[in-house]
């Protein structure tokens, strides 16, 4: 069962706030005393996080989740499976947090670690060896990681074996932006070559932005490029989004899963919010192969494609760990993150032959963001005019799918995201009534 509190302690250069200083009698006895969890998973706010909490936990694994001083609402808090949790009082991606979590390793002696925010991921890549002396980590190898992450690195790799990428040029600096634009032309996406920017003392997460004139474009590289580095000037796809998931190990795929992508949000390469499992592709799903097999890749990783208006796929990006829709290949029947944690474990890893097809999944939270959305960015390429986009939200209810954190075993999680959901907005509400 889940833990009635929240573990807090202190460590040597990272002081709790005052007010996560009070700390149970029970909570003081697991504070000095090692309590082992099969895993310890991070970023507990993730959708993929509580996905992974249920996944283990189900399965008779004792998991812990942490995150940080900001925990309200963190719905893999309240999941039944979830044994102990633990708050953080740093910002995530920062020393004092990698301080806090060695700490914590050293007091669980958890077996596993698993993480999916590409701010604990650059941590832990700047601190893998010392870290591996205490935990196995369930991320892929480097070099193998770095050249996933690295979307330059991998978009060059696509051309080496001829997988269709979209047209690219790199961008240093907003006074390149001119080239860029009678190159690739309008409109256009600007992306970071890294999702996560760090300038050696704070980070933040980088994401696409469509351009589609000449000032949109050059704010926009000043935007991406503010921790420095270069980003990727690219030609703008309309055509459908494919996700295509696979597990890898001593170079054979161990799993398949694919959807596609009907609704994002932010419009832009966003984060899937209503999409369909499909049978996994055949082009798509080879050239995917291909790809991790060229790299070295191991353990789970997400290949992105989109198509184009003739239906031809273009390789968007490589993510190389459990994404937010993972709950989708669960509830197929592809269990990415058990699959994780036996590799990450050294332990045998079955084989999934098949998956269930043509299942909706939303999340509904981030599919009233895509609508106002739309509604908001009316006219610019991709976007669907006002009144299809709010049919189209609504029609959604009448078509059977499963939602992101509904699960009627673990009720919880789901109450806990849709009570901060509608106080986030009801507070937002109350701010500009209070402006008027």
């Amino acid at each position: 069962m889940m833990s009635d509190s929240v573990n807090t302690f202190r460590t040597s250069s990272c002081e709790l706030p005052a007010e996560d200083r009070e700390i149970t009698t029970h909570n003081a006895r697991l504070a000095t005393r090692d309590v082992a969890y099969d895993a310890l998973v991070l970023d507990g706010r993730l959708r993929q996080s509580l996905t992974t909490v249920r996944s283990l936990g189900s399965r008779g694994l004792r998991v812990a989740v942490m995150e940080t001083s900001d925990s309200s609402g963190v719905p893999a808090f309240s999941s039944r499976w979830c044994q102990q949790r633990f708050v953080c009082p740093a910002n995530e991606g920062t020393e004092a947090y990698f301080t806090y979590l060695e700490q914590l390793l050293d007091r669980t002696d958890a077996r596993v670690l698993i993480t999916s925010s590409d701010a604990t991921i650059a941590l832990i890549r700047r601190h893998r060896e010392q870290l591996e002396r205490r935990v196995r980590i369930a991320l892929a190898k480097e070099p193998a990681l770095s050249t996933a992450i690295n979307k330059e690195q991998m978009l060059a790799i696509a051309r080496q074996l001829g997988v269709a990428v979209p047209r690219t040029v790199t961008v240093g600096a907003a006074s390149d932006v001119g080239a860029a634009l009678h190159e690739i032309g309008l409109p256009a996406v600007v992306k970071p070559v890294e999702s996560w920017g760090w300038n050696g003392q704070q980070g933040s997460r980088i994401v696409p932005q469509l351009v589609v004139t000449p000032d949109e474009a050059r704010r926009a590289v000043e935007d991406l490029t503010r921790f420095g580095g270069t980003v990727l000037f690219q030609e703008f796809l309309s055509g459908r989004r494919e996700s295509l998931s696979l597990f890898s190990a001593s170079g054979e795929v161990y799993a398949r899963f694919a959807f596609w992508g009907k609704r994002t949000y932010p419009l832009l390469g966003g984060i899937y919010v209503l999409r369909q499992a499909i049978a996994f592709p055949l082009d798509t799903g080879e050239q995917a192969e291909r790809l991790v097999r060229e790299i070295g890749l191991e353990g789970y990783a997400q290949v992105e494609f989109r198509r184009d208006g003739a239906g031809k796929p273009y390789l968007m990006e490589i993510n190389p760990r459990l994404n937010m829709a993972i709950a989708h290949a669960v509830s197929a029947g592809v269990d990415f993150p058990y699959l994780l944690y036996r590799w990450a474990s050294g332990e045998q890893i079955d084989r999934v032959k098949s998956y269930r097809t043509g299942g909706w999944m939303r999340h509904l939270n981030g599919d009233i963001r895509a609508t106002a959305a739309a509604v908001r960015q009316r006219g610019r390429p991709g976007v669907p005019p006002p009144a299809r986009a709010i049919r189209d939200f609504c029609l959604s209810f009448f078509t059977p799918m499963k939602y992101d954190y509904v699960d009627w075993v673990d009720p919880l999680p789901a109450w806990k995201a849709t009570k901060g959901f509608l106080t986030h907005h009801l507070g937002r509400l109350q701010g500009r009534r209070r402006t008027v």
